[in-house]
């Protein structure tokens, strides 16, 4: 995962994390490889995932960011990156995650297609999906303490959302972000393209989604690895939606 290193000469802080580089940017925050320090010389890395500034006046979609992110916390397995702290401060809100060193499963497949003969080894991918598959029926699985399931759908099952660690373990990432995700997208027009062709149908028409819409996009994730092409990709987001509902 490329880092774009964090020099302005001092410390940049969050709370009491030292932010070290920006790991990745997107329309609604950005992540930080950021380290913590403590006595006897002890550090930490960790992954921070900080909103950007002009979300933080709308107010419904921090609660749901916030709630869904508490949620997820709960999450604990290892094919699932845990959100470890959910916090605000006057920088405002953000996640800490568990840092994972490795690469995300589409700049994998990228550097897999740019050869002269694309193939990710089958054996790979489908290693790689079965840990995805592991870390969805855990959080899918997930109860609140009184046994009762929460009904917890991640929402965004892509690519860009699988992360494969340097220790060969594949883990599902943004858990509690992508429900909090949607108002801002339902509000931006043209934020969705390029996630279109991971939606269930029934999520593409604005439909209920439940453990079944994650497993349709991990199937189109699977499919894309093995074949080395897009599923459902259109031209543009017509014709994107038009092969999801259709095809």
């Amino acid at each position: 995962m490329t880092a774009k290193l964090i020099r302005d000469g001092s410390p940049v802080m969050l709370d009491r994390y030292e932010l070290i580089a920006e790991l990745a940017s997107g329309g609604m925050a950005k992540v930080y490889l950021a380290r913590l320090g403590g006595l006897a010389g002890f550090q930490r890395l960790f992954a921070i995932k900080h909103l950007h500034p002009y979300l933080h006046s709308d107010n419904q979609f921090v609660q749901m960011f916030l709630d869904e992110a508490r949620l997820a916390a709960g999450i604990h397995h290892p094919n699932v990156v845990p959100i470890l702290e959910v916090g605000a401060s006057d920088a405002g809100y953000y996640l800490v995650m568990e840092y994972v060193e490795g690469d995300t499963l589409a700049s994998l497949l990228a550097r897999a297609s740019s050869v002269s003969h694309p193939a990710m080894p089958f054996g790979i991918s489908i290693r790689i999906m079965l840990d995805t598959l592991e870390g969805l029926e855990a959080a899918h699985g997930l109860t609140d303490d009184y046994g009762k399931r929460l009904g917890l759908v991640h929402r965004d099952v892509s690519p860009q959302n699988i992360l494969v660690g340097l220790d060969g373990t594949a883990r599902i990432t943004d858990f509690g972000v992508a429900r909090a995700a949607s108002r801002l997208h339902a509000t931006k027009v043209g934020q969705l393209k390029g996630k279109l062709a991971y939606m269930a149908p029934e999520q593409a028409r604005g439909g209920e989604v439940d453990a079944r819409t994650d497993v349709f996009a991990a199937g189109i994730v699977l499919w894309e690895a093995l074949t080395m092409r897009r599923l459902f990709r259109g031209d543009n987001e017509a014709a994107t939606l038009n092969r999801v509902f259709f095809e």
